[in-house]
């Protein structure tokens, strides 16, 4: 088949749609069938760009703009940490659109300096794609499940999950609700996305996802929390959303950090971008009630009461502007259609988890924490625990819980020394007026990831080659 260039490859060239892309997609195929390359042919599609309407948006001057500190320092490991998410937030803040900002307790930097941190939010004139981050709709569902045993419960869910890279085993997939499935086809930048919607559909991921089972503090009723996002496809949505937003920084906002780049609210873009997240949502939230509902149907368990919350989303608000908040819980009324007035926040594995209402601070700009953070990077937490073997560690970390990894291999940076002190988390919590905690669930046990890396096929194959040299060394000559 012969390869050409379409309006779409343009789009995710980060090219912006006019009526240029007529003469500019017939010049570019013409490249293409004198032999040019496809890299070539956008580069020749590139030229008719016109050059961008008014002058470039000039960086606001440092300090400008202000945003809102919720968090408390006193270990030479959190006044550090504070350093780092103020210095970041700093530079976000000069960015052209943005207009105010707020850093939750459990704040911590993400990438490089002006990044926004994770237990960031940032208010935008525009949607900018990088501080939603790739993870776009990492969230946490509750579901009750009276009269069901937590360890029957937790049984069940290790059985109809699936946590790692990639989709769920062949003939173990699942299709999503044909609802969600029309939002893909109908989106353009979605529509290329239907079969990883299905592959990816009853998947958890890795990282610091979780299946979370315990006990309510306010009846004793049994239930299961998860966390994850929305895998696959909102991964490459985001991708997407950055080369959208990129070819607009380019020609907006050169002095903008990149990672900060964004897609106006008013473009055809814009546009399609806000529909595709109204449905990476939808199949988000889809996502967890699968994995809650395969869990009951395999148990024959009824479900009392279930609600989610999103906590890496970009919410639009009446005031018309945009509020993303990178690991923050929405805590304002009406945040969504489907909002409950109740929100989840998770502290580490071996700590309940935090059922809250919101409080819509003014100092948070309508948002609470989405849970405890940390001080280190994995690397750094895992050089603190040298000389103690992972067994070891996990064995103290997880006294009087049932813990388990999905690979078979602890993963040391997920467990609870990993992150911020909970009970800190919880006073920050109540000192800043970011939530009401009403009820919490009782941690019976556990499943994560793990370390999948460590029998990953590549590693096992590259253990191989150098176990046969190490072979082939050792072997006498003659």
């Amino acid at each position: 088949m012969t390869e050409v260039v379409s309006g779409q490859d343009l789009i995710d060239a980060g090219m912006t749609q006019g009526k240029w892309f007529g003469p500019a997609l017939a010049a570019a195929n013409a490249h293409l069938e004198q032999g040019g390359s496809f890299e070539a042919a956008l580069a020749v599609a590139r030229g008719f760009q016109p050059e961008p309407v008014g002058p470039i948006m000039p960086l606001h001057a440092a300090g400008a703009i202000g945003y809102h500190v919720n968090i408390a320092a006193g270990l030479p490991e959190e006044i550090a940490n504070v350093e780092a998410v103020t210095r970041s937030m700093d530079l976000l803040m000069r960015t052209p659109v943005i207009r105010g900002g707020a850093i939750m307790p459990d704040a911590c930097p993400a990438g490089p300096v002006g990044t926004i941190p994770v237990g960031g939010v940032a208010v935008s004139e525009a949607i900018h794609p990088g501080m939603h981050s790739a993870d776009i709709c990492c969230s946490m569902a509750i579901s009750v499940f009276p009269g069901t045993a937590p360890l029957a419960l937790l049984d069940a869910v290790h059985q109809v999950t699936h946590f790692g890279p990639g989709g769920r085993p062949q003939g173990q997939k699942l299709r999503p609700p044909e609802a969600v499935m029309r939002l893909f086809g109908t989106n353009p930048l979605l529509r290329d996305m239907t079969g990883m919607a299905i592959e990816h559909f009853g998947t958890q991921g890795d990282g610091n996802h979780f299946a979370y089972v315990g006990t309510l503090k306010s009846s004793g009723e049994t239930a299961l929390v998860t966390h994850h996002g929305s895998r696959g496809p909102g991964a490459r949505l985001y991708t997407k959303g950055m080369r959208i937003a990129e070819g607009y920084r380019t020609r907006l906002s050169p002095d903008t950090a990149p990672q900060n780049a964004w897609i106006p609210a008013d473009s055809h873009e814009g546009d399609d971008y806000w529909s595709a997240l109204q449905a990476i949502r939808e199949w988000t939230k889809q996502n967890h009630a699968v994995i809650h509902d395969m869990a009951a149907e395999r148990l024959s368990a009824r479900v009392s009461d279930r609600f989610w919350n999103e906590h890496n989303f970009v919410f639009r608000r009446t005031d018309g502007l945009f509020y993303h908040g990178k690991g923050a819980t929405p805590a304002f009324d009406n945040w969504a259609d489907d909002a409950t007035d109740l929100t989840i926040i998770p502290l580490n594995m071996a700590e309940p988890v935090l059922i809250v209402r919101g409080k819509n601070a003014p100092n948070g700009l309508g948002f609470s924490p989405h849970g405890a953070g940390r001080n280190f990077s994995r690397t750094q937490h895992k050089r603190l625990q040298a000389g103690r073997t992972d067994a070891e560690i996990f064995a103290a970390e997880t006294k009087g819980i049932d813990a388990r990894f999905f690979s078979g291999v602890t993963d040391v940076s997920e467990l609870p020394s990993a992150y911020k002190n909970a009970a800190s988390m919880r006073r920050q919590i109540e000192r800043y007026g970011l939530a009401e905690i009403v009820d919490e669930v009782l941690p019976f046990g556990c499943i994560m990831a793990g370390d999948w890396e460590a029998n990953a096929p590549w590693r096992r194959k590259r253990q191989e080659r150098a176990e046969r040299a190490a072979r082939e060394a050792e072997r006498p000559e003659g």
